[in-house]
């Protein structure tokens, strides 16, 4: 039996359907022209403001527009709530949701949006595209420039247009899921994103700096000690519950083994005895370790795409070379880098061969500044390192007697002279160093001078990277190379001639400053900023893009 009054409503639908539909197109239509006027206004290079927020993505908002015709977008509820619910998480990626319209977009990702004025319903279009689009490149090349923080810098950064990005997630549904396809694919990002996680809630919380004297050792008593079991547990060094008395005043075992996870995680003598600067680091709050892995996220994002299936990373802040074979740790050594007043620069670049028993040709600098008053204070000086002198470059250089100079009387404007030193266990060089032609004529090396690996911080060289154990690395980077073999580069090595040797394949090799990250064994690590890099980037990285 048909039902007369479902009937009628169905006749009745059938009749203002195309009313309706034809009210929607135009009300569409009437938005088109709003989001065009917009984007005239924005290729004028004029200042656009929606519902009180500015636009910032001038180039790729117009790019977007134009390729899907000026239509409206983010008509879906559901794309709306998928945005706004991915943006209020920017913080996990040590973004500011603000700079996205975050406030904005939670109020308007539900409201319904049909009844509204074109003009309103095209900058609510707009702001969602634009909160999108700029999110988007931030995950996927960072928010600030890095030429604004470290001139040096070459890396090949991640590109991508992000107007394609985003018709591509309008297309498939999966907001959120195509811009964590925009973040660093590299496992340690999602790390470093977990731990940031879970210091969040512990940042608000009041860390009162603990007093760093007198030092504190396993078997006494303290009544600062609750307080640092309190904060070990917080960071994960000691278990926050079980049969330990966290109220204890009494240093005991369990608390020493802590302890020592703790001082190796910063980069400490992992010796159990708490003085000044465990304590120092013990009064790092969570706040100030969240901006250290504030500073490391941006980082990352500046990194290439792939850091290549056979890389070597050093870390200078960490004092640290890692070589990775597809996927794996293959290689840990220490290294020593620049001093602060001559820093190890930033940048990507390729190991393309080895020189074993190299010369050394002392860059100008050095010679004015370090070997002239050496030479001048020490007559033996020159004889004693192997130190050659040249009169001239290249072929037609003349070797010169040093005897025969008045080095008295040189100086910056008058230093006609090479300086080589020849292969040798005193050259400056060490054994062997790795080549990675770039501008700033730094790369890896040997050193005569290992005593100084076993300090903790190792700011000892003029800007090139000396490594632990380099003769491990060689084998590493030559074992696809036939022929080649720990006997065989230990007979080189031991003829004292030089020779280079070519890679088979070029090997990236990427030089960063990271002050936090998390290691191999999944542990996150903390260091010094000894170079003081960290607070610039901070300041333009947490600048508000509309403040």
């Amino acid at each position: 039996m048909i039902n007369v009054r479902h009937l009628s409503f169905v006749t009745l639908l059938a009749t203002l359907l195309p009313s309706l539909l034809l009210a929607h197109a135009h009300a569409a239509e009437g938005a088109n022209e709003h989001i065009v006027s917009r984007i005239e206004a924005l290729n004028g290079g004029f200042p656009v403001e929606v519902l009180g927020s500015p636009l910032m993505a001038s180039k790729a908002l117009p790019a977007f527009y134009a390729s899907n015709g000026y239509r409206l977008a983010w008509e879906s509820m559901e794309y709306r709530q998928q945005l706004a619910g991915a943006i209020g998480r920017a913080s996990d990626d040590g973004l500011l949701p603000g700079d996205y319209h975050a406030d904005l977009l939670a109020s308007l990702a539900s409201a319904p949006i049909a009844d509204i004025s074109p003009a309103r319903r095209a900058d609510i279009d707009l702001l969602f595209s634009d909160a999108f689009l700029v999110f988007g490149s931030h995950l996927l090349e960072g928010k600030v420039n890095p030429q604004t923080i470290h001139a040096e810098w070459t890396a090949n950064r991640r590109q991508r247009k992000m107007e394609s990005v985003l018709t591509d997630a309008l297309d498939s549904g999966d907001i959120g899921e195509t811009l964590d396809a925009l973040r660093p694919a590299h496992p340690a990002y999602r790390q470093l994103m977990e731990v940031r996680r879970s210091l969040a809630s512990e940042a608000g919380a009041p860390w009162q700096p603990l007093a760093d004297k007198p030092t504190l050792r396993p078997g006494e008593q303290d009544p600062r000690l609750p307080e640092i079991r309190h904060r070990l547990a917080a960071l994960g060094d000691l278990e926050p519950s079980g049969n330990e008395d966290h109220a204890t005043q009494l240093y005991n075992a369990p608390l020493e083994t802590a302890i020592k996870a703790f001082q190796a995680r910063h980069g400490l003598e992992a010796d159990g005895v708490i003085g000044r600067d465990t304590f120092k680091a013990l009064n790092l709050t969570p706040a100030a370790r969240i901006r250290q892995l504030d500073a490391t996220l941006e980082r990352w994002r500046w990194l290439p795409e792939s850091l290549g299936e056979t890389y070597v990373l050093v870390n200078i802040a960490g004092f640290e070379l890692t070589m990775v074979d597809r996927g794996s740790e293959v290689l840990r050594k220490r290294v020593i880098v620049g001093k602060p007043f001559r820093q190890t620069p930033v940048f990507s670049d390729q190991i393309e061969y080895l020189v074993f028993n190299p010369t050394w040709t002392v860059p100008r600098t050095i010679m004015l500044q370090d070997q002239l008053p050496q030479i001048l204070k020490d007559p033996d000086y020159l004889a004693r390192l192997n130190i050659s002198v040249y009169r001239g470059w290249g072929a037609d250089r003349v070797r010169i007697d040093p005897a025969m100079i008045d080095w008295s009387a040189l100086g910056k404007n008058n230093f006609p002279y090479q300086l080589v030193q020849e292969p040798g266990p005193q050259n400056a060089l060490g054994q062997v160093k790795f080549m990675l032609p770039n501008q700033y004529d730094v790369y890896l090396h040997d050193t005569p001078g290992r005593g100084l690996f076993a300090k903790s911080e190792r700011t000892f060289s003029s800007g090139c990277i000396r490594v632990e154990q380099p003769f491990d690395l060689a084998e590493r980077l030559l074992a696809g190379s036939p022929n080649w073999s720990r006997a065989r580069i230990d007979g080189i090595v031991d003829g004292h001639a030089p020779q280079t040797v070519l890679l088979p394949r070029p090997v990236p090799v990427h030089l960063q400053y990271w002050t936090a990250w998390v290691d191999g064994e999944g542990r996150i690590q903390y260091r010094n900023d000894i170079y003081e890099r960290d607070a610039r980037l901070l300041k333009e990285l947490k600048g508000s893009m509309e403040g």
